[in-house]
């Protein structure tokens, strides 16, 4: 798989995503510094979300559409969207000044009119986000416009995931693993799903993880070490406290865990053991004196 001319897996190292989300907190030139902070992140790509609070629930205040614990314990969904949206009129904007400063943009789809949006727009990839890896129809949406695809499977079993595989092109798809909690905690990120994922899917399918952990990017180099292909994380910025801002990182801690994964990635590199130049310091035999033809040598 292949985005924007950059292989995804292959051996390269996990290709970075700053998924900014929420984090502009409604102000488009927040989104836009966002952008700025991920390519001095040195991040390979920044991620929005494109949805409406209309296009993804209902305005309703029925106990189903109250969020009952974690971060948001108490909110109304479509109020909350509404607070968290990033209106379909930046993304333009959005996608003209990523390619100004250099970085490859995309986002996440959560209904076909932001599928439509995206692709006037020459979206390069879709991410379809964990809560939505049931919606059949939108993935084929999605896989149908031929651009790569990042599917999250979140608390999907692995049926569910095979569906979703299904109706993908199987060179043009990558998985994430996460754990659907906001924030999560190391303790229970499951990394073990990692690999049992490139089991239940093939060893040629890109996997990696969306972190939603709060603190230190421990899950980003773990993963690494466990042949992640890719590396979602949120990113926010320092003056801007947005929904997501308790489980992501300031662009400084984003760039040190940009680095570290660089550099865990470069330790995990198999090489010669021959070519390693320490072998020249082991202990040796040299001649002080000629040696004669047939000459013994004494211990």
């Amino acid at each position: 798989m292949i985005i924007n001319g950059r292989e995804i897996g292959g051996g390269l190292g996990p290709y970075i995503v700053a998924e900014a989300s929420c984090n502009h907190g409604g102000n488009l030139d927040n989104a836009i510094e966002l952008i700025e902070a991920a390519k001095h992140t040195g991040a390979d790509a920044v991620k929005f979300q494109a949805y409406t609070a209309d296009t993804i629930t209902l305005d309703c205040n029925k106990p189903d559409f109250i969020i009952q614990d974690g971060l948001w314990k108490g909110q109304n969904l479509y109020h909350l969207y509404q607070k968290s949206q990033t209106p379909f009129e930046w993304f333009p904007e959005l996608f003209r000044y990523a390619g100004k400063v250099g970085i490859t943009i995309f986002a996440s789809a959560f209904d076909l009119s932001s599928v439509d949006m995206l692709e006037g727009l020459g979206c390069p990839a879709y991410k379809i986000a964990s809560m939505e890896i049931t919606d059949t129809p939108l993935i084929r949406y999605a896989a149908n416009t031929g651009k790569p695809m990042i599917i999250s499977t979140g608390i999907a079993d692995y049926n569910e995931v095979l569906q979703a595989f299904a109706v993908c092109d199987k060179d043009n798809v990558a998985f994430l693993h996460c754990t659907s909690e906001y924030p999560g905690t190391v303790e229970w990120s499951d990394l073990y799903r990692i690999p049992e994922l490139r089991l239940v899917l093939g060893s040629n399918i890109p996997i990696g993880v969306s972190d939603h952990t709060a603190g230190p990017a421990i899950v980003a180099i773990a993963s690494t070490g466990l042949q992640a292909a890719m590396i979602e994380k949120h990113l926010c910025l320092d003056h801007v406290k947005g929904e997501d801002w308790e489980f992501s990182l300031p662009p400084e801690e984003f760039k040190m865990m940009v680095e570290l994964v660089r550099h865990t990635h470069e330790a995990m590199k198999p090489r010669v053991f021959a070519t390693n130049p320490s072998r020249q310091l082991r202990r040796s035999l040299y001649a002080v004196r000629d040696i004669q033809e047939g000459e013994e040598f004494s211990s």
